[in-house]
């Protein structure tokens, strides 16, 4: 299990922080998914993984009748019995802003205390209003779920400042009247301009975490940021890039103390995959940290190791690894 809370910046202390995307995580589990199967799975990695903060991706939720306000039943399940259980806990809320959505919220759970905790949704990046070709003339653009904010209090006085987010997926978006099924588009037109408007989504909300990230920076220079989630994205691509802010895209030095470092560049080549595709390793979740973060950063890692192909070994693979993605840590000395 995970180590005893520190109770401050003592000679070898440190934090460790994680991401993992939980794959849908909910009671509604098909038959190929025993959910008590799962949770056996993901609990040996949640226990490995000995986390301080952990921000989680795709945590489904229920309907609690009579109350009607939806609860994160499996994540609890999830949770009993860990020391996660005790942890503070940072649940997005629906866009009714009662209770958590339905499907894929965002969760960070931190086992230091939440001084601050909000959810950005179209406050800094308006939702874009896009022609379409293919059916409706037009298609409003909005983020299918929000990025979510949480400043955590570190022994010693420091703020540490953590952003999960989850950015759509590069599967074409839904246009109406453009689909014969679930997955079988009528033409490749139709198909295009949902993958087009897929990737609107995703740039944009990219941009929105960039112009949070520059307001926190703005209050505080020197701010401890860590960017933790699943960015549908390797650090080379458009929306990742456009988090990092690198002095190499902006051309500018003097903004080089609000770029931000990926940390699994910090591995082997050949151990930069969080997901395998058909074969192919990419990585798709990452921590990105700012600059007095990293160096604090003592290590990273992604727990890899025997990761199911999310095409070849489907639905097999998430019983045998409980997600068909792998889970990423960091871990960090405190600040003094």
């Amino acid at each position: 299990m995970s180590p005893e809370p520190p109770s401050g910046a003592t000679p070898g202390a440190g934090f460790r922080i994680a991401t993992f995307n939980v794959e849908s995580l909910g009671l509604r589990a098909g038959p190929e998914t025993p959910l008590a199967e799962r949770i056996g799975v993901l609990r040996e990695h949640l226990t490995r993984l000995a986390a301080d903060i952990l921000c989680l991706q795709e945590v489904n939720a229920e309907d609690a009748r009579p109350q009607q306000k939806r609860v994160l039943g499996a994540l609890d399940r999830l949770l009993a019995d860990t020391p996660y259980a005790a942890y503070q806990r940072v649940a997005m809320t629906s866009s009714g802003g009662v209770g958590p959505a339905d499907r894929h919220n965002l969760v960070v759970l931190s086992r230091y205390p939440v001084v601050a905790s909000r959810q950005v949704w179209h406050e800094l990046v308006p939702p874009l209003t896009v022609p379409v070709t293919s059916g409706r003339d037009r298609i409003e653009a909005r983020f299918d779920r929000p990025i979510q904010y949480a400043a955590l209090a570190l022994p010693g006085g420091r703020s540490l400042h953590v952003v999960n987010l989850h950015l759509k997926a590069p599967l074409a978006a839904t246009i109406a009247g453009q689909k014969r099924s679930a997955f079988v588009w009528k033409t490749v037109a139709g198909w295009a301009e949902g993958y087009y408007l897929a990737a609107l989504k995703r740039t944009g909300q990219a941009l929105e975490a960039r112009l949070f990230i520059e307001r926190l920076f703005d209050a505080e220079p020197d701010a401890l940021i860590a960017v933790c989630g699943d960015f549908n994205a390797d650090y080379r691509e458009g929306p990742t890039r456009i988090i990092l802010g690198g002095a190499e895209d902006t051309g500018n030095v003097s903004l080089a103390a609000r770029a931000l470092a990926a940390l699994e560049r910090s591995l082997p080549r050949e151990r930069q995959y969080s997901v395998l595709h058909g074969g192919e390793p990419i990585m798709l979740d990452h921590i990105l940290v700012s600059r007095g973060l990293s160096l604090l950063c003592r290590r990273a890692e992604v727990f890899n190791q025997g990761l199911p192909d999310e095409v070849l070994e489907a639905p097999a693979g998430a019983r045998r690894f409980g997600s068909f993605h792998a889970p990423v840590l960091a871990a960090f000395a405190l600040p003094t």
